[in-house]
């Protein structure tokens, strides 16, 4: 891995001229800068709405009965098992003006909603996609809570609510945020759902690096691009990584 990915740091320094002209490229350029906060804020709504999805949904897994689990842990696993261009394309025809969700709307008695070729289209997709690496690490940590504190916390008068947000919610914030760095940094480089469901306004940086090296065969300003998000994603890891180790020794001393 270390090989090819140091071709392409080394490329982007030495092509097609030695020097950091392709950097000071991708800087000064408006729409390379537009691209990649767009790219950051389409990967924090998918991470947003991921977390919004799959708390509950951890939640019932970690309180089912063993059948009831099994069932909601295979609803997690099967979306592995089928292409990501093929769960794509099935939003593509569910999204598009004709699709089916506007058709129920339109039975219902509403009007039709843009879905295809915007932002939102490609938030629902992504987050489709990415949400079981949003369940399973929640899961994996709230089967660790002992829900005999929030019993023993209720039956000395606290409510249902106050014993959540005090109790189960710091509890489970290590699996908070060990998916919610794992599905921001995969969506940063998320490349097949933006390209199908997207449109030039939410066209995201994996797709401009894909037209500089394949369709351009410029390698330089493609790597650097590559570059810069690489860095972006590593500060990412670098910055939550204290953060998460905090949290799990304070859930640890909580046990």
């Amino acid at each position: 891995m270390a090989v090819p990915l140091g071709v392409i740091v080394l490329r982007s320094f030495m092509e097609p001229e030695p020097g950091f002209a392709n950097y000071v490229w991708f800087f000064q350029t408006k729409v390379n800068i537009t691209v990649l906060l767009r790219t950051f804020s389409i990967a924090s709504w998918v991470t947003v709405c991921c977390v919004l999805a799959a708390y509950p949904y951890a939640f019932a897994m970690s309180v089912a009965g063993p059948r009831l689990r099994l069932a909601l842990i295979m609803c997690v696993l099967v979306p592995f098992w089928v292409s990501g261009v093929v769960r794509t394309l099935a939003w593509v025809i569910l999204l598009q003006d004709s699709g089916v969700i506007n058709r129920v709307l339109l039975s219902m008695g509403f009007e039709k909603v843009r879905l295809i070729r915007t932002q939102l289209g490609v938030t629902i997709g992504m987050t489709q996609v990415l949400l079981p690496f949003m369940i399973m690490p929640l899961y994996a940590v709230m089967r660790g809570i002992d829900l005999r504190l929030l019993q023993a916390a209720q039956s000395l008068g606290a409510h249902p609510i106050k014993t959540f947000f005090q109790i189960y919610l710091p509890l489970s914030l290590p699996g908070v945020f060990a998916g919610a760095t794992i599905v921001f940094i995969l969506a940063l480089g998320f490349y097949i759902t933006p390209l199908l469901l997207g449109g030039p306004q939410s066209t995201m940086l994996s797709t401009l690096i894909q037209q500089q090296v394949l369709s351009l065969l410029n390698w330089g300003r493609g790597g650097a691009m590559g570059v810069v998000l690489l860095i972006v994603t590593f500060g990412v890891l670098g910055a939550a990584s204290p953060f998460m180790r905090r949290k799990y020794q304070l859930s640890g001393g909580s046990r």
